[in-house]
């Protein structure tokens, strides 16, 4: 036992260390979403080097521990490898990994490369136990910042089923038991064209402005516990083509932050029976997510002194049919920023504590 544990206390610093090296690695590699083929290849390499096999459909790779069983549950873990394209206020080189004062700078370092490579660390910890209560599946996504559908979404079919995932986001390493998700609402009022001098037609603005005040005062009678109520939002408008036609046509968006208390769908239906105008959801996908505060995950984050929240900020758990719980080193105050970083120890804790968290489950 003592000879056990000499071991795993020399090979957390050792998962550590690598950790930092491959993301300093990743960082030097632009990987925006939809051309992460070679962050792709280089994780790929990185695993397989353990002597690992890989899978892989387009950008995404991922990997079983060694003694996989097929009668045991399987928890994912799982991050991903784009990013968003650097900002114009980067007075650093955005792929170049430097590191100055304990922190390591660059494109993708906090937003989710520190979980990305943390999560994969924790997995190597794992990989080759034999006497685990679960199964663990590790993947590295692409098209993430994008909600691409050639990312986790279509691999999805191919990891076989999954009893609850660690979806690693900047989170400081609290437990974000939820997630907001996202519908968004193209909308046409109608109306008749007339000529503005004269008492004609049906002016579509006016249509318009009725559904407009609804989407802005109505309260969906449901309100989560951790993510409050479902937030409504007209973004964009557009009518009109000269200052003396009344206008037929109002286009306008809405920007819908749903809640764990409806999905996308039950929210689309529920609107359509208020408002008169036309509306099309660009897509219903982006569904809130949940973990229950009682699920023996969330517990064992608890036991270790970790907060829960709901989180506003979207991520692959959007896309996910099974319970999932965000949490990664880093702070999402500082994804998309300029000259974005994480600091060195934000990365050991989040190995550290991922590893502690799993140890009270596995």
């Amino acid at each position: 036992m003592q000879e056990q544990n000499l071991h795993f206390k020399t090979l957390i610093p050792l998962l550590q260390k690598e950790a930092i090296q491959l993301l300093q690695k990743l960082i030097t590699i632009p990987s925006l979403s939809k051309e992460e083929d070679i962050t792709a290849n280089t994780i790929e390499a990185f695993i397989q080097s353990k002597g690992i096999k890989t899978y892989r459909n387009g950008n995404n790779i991922w990997c079983y521990n060694k003694f996989f069983d097929g009668n045991k549950p399987t928890i994912l873990l799982n991050s991903h490898h784009d990013t968003v394209k650097p900002n114009n206020g980067y007075t650093l080189n955005p792929f170049e990994a430097v590191i100055l004062d304990e922190k390591l700078y660059g494109l993708g370092s906090n937003d989710a490369g520190g979980a990305l490579v943390s999560l994969l660390a924790s997995f190597l910890y794992f990989y080759d136990r034999t006497d685990l209560n679960y199964n663990i599946l590790y993947v590295a996504s692409a098209e993430e910042e994008i909600s691409g559908t050639n990312g986790m979404e279509s691999i999805l079919a191919d990891l076989g089923l999954i009893e609850f995932a660690i979806v690693g986001e900047p989170t400081q390493m609290q437990l974000a038991i939820a997630e907001k998700g996202l519908l968004v609402l193209d909308c046409i009022a109608s109306g008749k064209s007339g000529h503005a001098a004269r008492n004609e037609g049906e002016n579509a603005i006016y249509n318009a402005l009725k559904d407009i005040e609804w989407f802005r005062s109505y309260q969906f009678p449901k309100i989560s516990e951790t993510l409050g109520p479902v937030k409504m939002t007209v973004t964009t408008i557009h009518s009109g083509s000269q200052h003396n036609v009344v206008p037929d046509i109002c286009e306008f968006t809405v920007d819908i932050r749903t809640t764990d208390t409806y999905s996308n769908s039950e929210i689309y239906e529920l609107i359509k029976q208020y408002v008169r105008c036309e509306i099309k959801p660009r897509s219903l996908r982006l569904n809130p997510s949940s973990i229950d505060k009682n699920h023996p995950i969330v517990k064992a984050g608890l036991l270790l002194g970790r907060t829960t929240y709901g989180s506003p900020t979207s991520s692959d758990q959007a896309v996910m049919n099974f319970p999932s719980l965000k949490m990664g080193p880093g702070d999402s105050a500082r994804s998309h920023t300029a000259d974005e970083f994480i600091y060195l120890n934000e990365i050991e804790e989040g190995i550290n504590l991922y590893i502690q968290l799993l140890n009270q489950v596995l």
